[in-house]
């Protein structure tokens, strides 16, 4: 474990640069079309549920990674597979976060570029910062922070003075019904991106106020998935939902329409910041936990060393994951959230706390009856 430590802000923002991620590439919980934006917020209160979870087994282990209180809970033996599957985890979701903002890259600015060279170039500024350690790419976070919201206040004001905001594109909400709605948030939308918060588990411990985590988790997800709720429901109230669900990145679309003045238009450089700001910090997150892993499971001293080799699988696992874009989009709204989400991000962490708790309970209630005949023993003398 590096020595090393991060602010209750830094952390925060790191949570909510992290979720923003990918999440505003696709036309998050589309399929409840007009309700897109409600079931959103649904699923956030259920990723602040699965955040309790995690809290949990971090306050039965606050100075232990991911990696490290597994094998304390399962067994050195067990819980070593399981560390060295999460591993596997961190990097496969990291190569689909890589090859998501390459093929967007290459949409995008750069049609004639191979996949390997726009990844690769992407990679290289990671591993970069995966080598200077987490208080290196807390600060960056804090910095592109402060960017994220400048752009977000400027984008907003330019689509309320270009006039595009149709409210009745949201009407009706309810047209899926309610039950659904919540069905297709603790199905699907939790998975991506709430529930990926489990990657944390692996940074918790360099928390130097570790009593604030609980309020610091809650608020970054609150925020991010207001965050994305709003920015959906613009995307529907400009674009409308048949445009929204048919466009490949609706954020993109929505920013080519804004037209001001007659001479402020195409500012597809909104687009292009807020994609390299949320893609790097998501890619280096699970880059640098996938190192640390790595180098805990394994006993390797310096995790540095291992940023080079870790980059080079996310970026080769990038480029052969899928034969094209849409074959890599469709395994990930299909095969991923059931097969790999769920028993990731759900049925593990919760037997792992169930065994947690009554491991400690264990040792509390031996530890009391040692206490007990202590006492005993010195009143009798």
């Amino acid at each position: 474990m590096e020595k090393a430590k991060i602010s209750g802000y830094q952390l925060f923002v790191l949570i909510f640069l992290f979720e923003m991620g990918s999440a505003l590439l696709v036309p998050l919980a589309g399929e409840a079309k007009q309700g897109a934006w409600l079931v959103i917020l649904m699923a956030t209160i259920g990723g602040i549920l699965l955040f309790f979870v995690y809290y949990a087994l971090f306050r039965y282990y606050p100075d232990q990674l991911l990696t490290e209180f597994v094998r304390s809970i399962l067994g050195n033996f067990l819980g070593r597979i399981v560390a060295f599957l999460y591993i596997l985890y961190f990097m496969y979701l990291a190569a689909r976060v890589l090859r998501d903002f390459g093929e967007t890259l290459l949409t995008f600015a750069y049609p004639h570029v191979p996949i390997f060279f726009a990844n690769a170039a992407f990679i290289i500024v990671v591993i970069y910062t995966v080598r200077k350690g987490v208080e290196v790419l807390a600060r960056t976070g804090e910095l592109f922070f402060v960017l994220e919201n400048l752009l977000f206040m400027t984008f907003i004001l330019l689509i309320i003075v270009s006039g595009m905001i149709h409210m009745n594109n949201l009407k009706p909400v309810f047209e899926i019904g309610v039950l659904e709605m919540g069905k297709m948030a603790f199905t699907k939308t939790i998975f991506f991106p709430f529930g990926e918060l489990i990657v944390f588990l692996m940074i918790f411990p360099y928390l130097n106020e570790p009593q604030r985590l609980k309020k610091i988790g809650v608020a970054g997800l609150a925020a991010s998935g207001i965050f994305l709720s709003f920015t959906m429901a613009m995307n529907i109230a400009v674009l409308g939902v048949d445009l929204t669900l048919r466009s490949q990145y609706p954020l993109l679309t929505l920013i080519q329409s804004i037209e001001v003045a007659g001479f402020l238009e195409r500012l597809d450089v909104y687009f292009l910041l807020k994609l390299m700001i949320g893609g790097f910090i998501k890619i280096t997150v699970f880059t640098y936990v996938a190192v640390i892993g790595t180098a805990n499971v394994f006993n390797v001293k310096q995790a540095s060393r291992l940023a080079y080799p870790v980059g080079i699988v996310i970026l080769l696992v990038s480029v052969v994951i899928a034969s094209s874009y849409s074959e890599h989009i469709h395994e990930g709204l299909g095969a991923v959230p059931m097969y790999i989400h769920l028993p990731f991000q759900i049925i593990i962490p919760l037997l792992l706390l169930m065994i947690a708790f009554f491991k400690n309970r264990k040792k509390t209630n031996k530890h009391q009856r040692q206490n007990t005949e202590l006492k005993g023993g010195v009143e009798e003398r």
